[in-house]
């Protein structure tokens, strides 16, 4: 379905589009940021978390995977988030550490990524609790195409208030 260097591909992007989106949300004042603006997760600030807590969660159940990724233990300190809509940091700045850091980790953790782990099904519970085995193609499709649809999101939400973003597509993104 997909290979490491796909994945590895995609974590580059994912890195990318996120520090384009927080360049430009990040010349907005706090109340911007927070304003209720009908997003799924109601604002720009809600809908960065929300991509926090969701990256959070899936990190945190890749780090259980039997190939016993490395790169992933420094996430044994972060609490499982409860909600999908938790507050995980306190305003713009912390967001935006938050985001480097499980960026960084993303990356790193492609690097490790080997064609053996990636024929592993991965075992998590979802968030009501009930035991899941997936395949972990699927998980990393799923992972990425989740980052994309929110950030997409967040591109209109700041289109629609005069921010441009610029180019989003994956085959702008410069060459490592």
């Amino acid at each position: 379905m997909i290979s490491c260097d796909y994945v590895r591909h995609m974590a580059r992007y994912n890195r990318w589009m996120n520090d384009k989106l927080y360049a430009v949300a990040g010349t907005l004042p706090q109340t911007a940021l927070d304003e209720a603006r009908g997003a799924f997760f109601g604002s720009i600030s809600g809908t960065l978390n929300h991509l926090l807590v969701a990256d959070t969660i899936w990190l945190k159940r890749l780090a259980a995977h039997p190939a016993g990724f490395a790169s992933l233990a420094p996430l044994q300190e972060l609490a499982m988030p409860a909600r999908l809509d938790l507050p995980l940091a306190d305003g713009f700045a912390a967001l935006q550490a938050r985001r480097r850091q499980l960026d960084a980790l993303i990356v790193q953790w492609s690097l490790e990524l080997t064609p053996a782990a990636l024929a592993q099904a991965l075992d998590y519970h979802n968030t009501r609790g009930e035991a899941q085995n997936r395949p972990l193609p699927e998980v990393l499709v799923h992972l990425f195409n989740h980052q994309t649809h929110h950030r997409g999101q967040l591109t209109t939400l700041l289109s629609q208030i005069g921010l441009d973003v610029g180019v989003t597509d994956l085959i702008a993104m410069p060459a490592a």
